[in-house]
């Protein structure tokens, strides 16, 4: 089996637990980056991150990069618009500390998850990350990042394959895409 194939698989699989057990969902609502909406950043720096460590032929523990992937911009507000409070510090240094409260309130979450998570943003952030998996995350953000700003409407293929399935989840169907 290809295993571009084998990660799609592996991405749909942990994306249908996380829109079950957290209504992950909730994400698309907001925009990250251009056009893009949270969710739709989340799976592209999932599957990026996958591809990026099996490029470099280095093992890992899949299942924490897929979940802490998916979970490493779940802060659930439009940063564009959102109100600080007198003396809050920008989006870009407290929303990785709001996406892991809010994934700790809806899932259990092991120690690499939690990392990947709330080390993403490094070197914004000063603490760096400490596995593999939250390293191949922290770069995987930055790519796709530039990639969302610099190419409008730049995850077609992604949005044909996993939009049905979120979808499908918000209407209470449980499907896979091929």
């Amino acid at each position: 089996m290809h295993a571009n194939v084998i990660r799609g698989r592996a991405l749909a699989a942990a994306l249908t637990r996380l829109l079950d057990e957290c209504d992950l969902g909730q994400a698309d609502s907001f925009m990250q980056h251009g056009d893009t909406s949270c969710l739709m950043h989340m799976i592209a720096v999932a599957y990026v991150s996958m591809r990026l460590l099996d490029g470099l032929h280095l093992s890992y523990d899949r299942s924490s990069l897929l979940r802490g992937a998916l979970l490493h911009d779940y802060f659930l507000y439009d940063w564009h618009t959102h109100r600080r409070a007198p003396g809050d510090r920008m989006h870009a240094f407290t929303h990785a500390r709001t996406a892991l409260l809010n994934a700790r309130r809806r899932t259990a979450l092991n120690a690499r998850e939690e990392d990947i998570i709330d080390h993403h943003m490094f070197p914004v952030t000063l603490a760096p990350p400490g596995c593999r998996e939250a390293v191949a995350v922290c770069v995987a953000d930055k790519l796709c990042a530039l990639h969302e700003a610099l190419h409008p409407h730049c995850y077609g293929r992604l949005r044909r394959v996993y939009q049905p399935m979120i979808a499908s989840k918000e209407a209470g169907h449980g499907t896979h895409p091929r």
